[in-house]
């Protein structure tokens, strides 16, 4: 089932990449075609995007090496810094269309109405099959990915909003106007992703209430007095890491030891943990990380 799933998430990275690829391409003939300065400048963004997804792609692949002596939980933390690379690319690039609109406003251009069309209908089903192609998928990875392609098929929809505006009417002003809302609205929703992938690199847990109901679930077990070093975090926001020293109440025999093993498994198999280290500290004895 696990490696379905990550052939899968390499599938449809794969598959953004090479969409994004070809209609960059298609974007800066397109552009220069139809004299669009927008069409230009999204082309450069797409440009970003296409670079930001095969570095994504990449990392996702080499993720999934296995855990050798210089890497003992494995390579899975590469996806999680893809997503943060990503997400800054995107984020800079973001700010690189509002430069780049904001003084639109004061000084718009007519573009060729008729040819921005059609390319808006080709961007907007090449970006949202993309989109919708990752959309399924479960990593950070991929959701900072799939929001640099749910901006590209906004941004789209306004190309095309607006060209068919531009048919009828002289309003080229409309172009940096749709553009710089529909920034601003990936942008935030971008800095939600990126400051979660920031609090998985400092370790910060995934969930806080995982940690508080886990170490719920572990006091409550028979002969165990205390809990401390309860350690919960994330590998790439996916696959979770605990690990705990419990302090047992008295002295107990070797069956009673792998019997409170038992209890401690059931107790932490909802959570579906990559990893787990519990240490069992008997009542007389102290704890070496003290």
């Amino acid at each position: 089932m696990t490696d379905h799933h990550n052939h899968s998430s390499s599938d449809r990275l794969g598959l953004a990449f090479a969409l994004n690829l070809s209609f960059t391409i298609i974007e800066f003939i397109g552009g220069a075609l139809t004299n669009s300065m927008a069409i230009m400048a999204d082309a450069v963004h797409d440009l970003g995007d296409t670079l930001a997804i095969g570095l994504g792609w990449t990392l996702d692949r080499v993720g999934k090496k296995e855990a050798d002596d210089g890497f003992t939980y494995g390579y899975r933390r590469l996806s999680l810094l893809g997503a943060l690379i990503n997400g800054a690319i995107l984020i800079i690039g973001s700010l690189w269309i509002l430069t780049e609109a904001l003084p639109r406003l004061f000084n718009p251009q007519m573009p060729d109405a008729v040819g921005m069309i059609w390319l808006a209908i080709l961007g907007v089903a090449v970006n949202g099959f993309a989109a919708y192609k990752l959309s399924g998928g479960k990593t950070l990875n991929e959701k900072v990915l799939n929001w640099h392609l749910m901006e590209d098929v906004l941004g789209w929809v306004a190309v095309l909003i607006i060209s068919i505006v531009l048919l009828f009417v002289e309003w080229p002003i409309l172009d940096p106007i749709l553009s710089i809302a529909f920034t601003l609205f990936i942008m935030v929703n971008v800095f939600h992703r990126v400051t979660q992938t920031i609090r998985l690199f400092l370790q910060a847990a995934p969930d806080s209430r995982i940690a508080e109901e886990t170490r719920g679930k572990l006091e409550a077990l028979e002969h165990v007095a205390e809990i401390h070093h309860l350690h919960v975090w994330s590998l790439d926001g996916e696959r979770h890491v605990l690990s705990a020293h419990l302090l047992l109440d008295k002295p107990i025999s070797s069956e009673t030891h792998n019997a409170v093993k038992t209890a401690v498994k059931a107790a932490l198999e909802e959570y579906a943990f990559a990893h787990t280290t519990i240490e069992l500290e008997q009542s007389a004895e102290t704890c070496r990380d003290s």
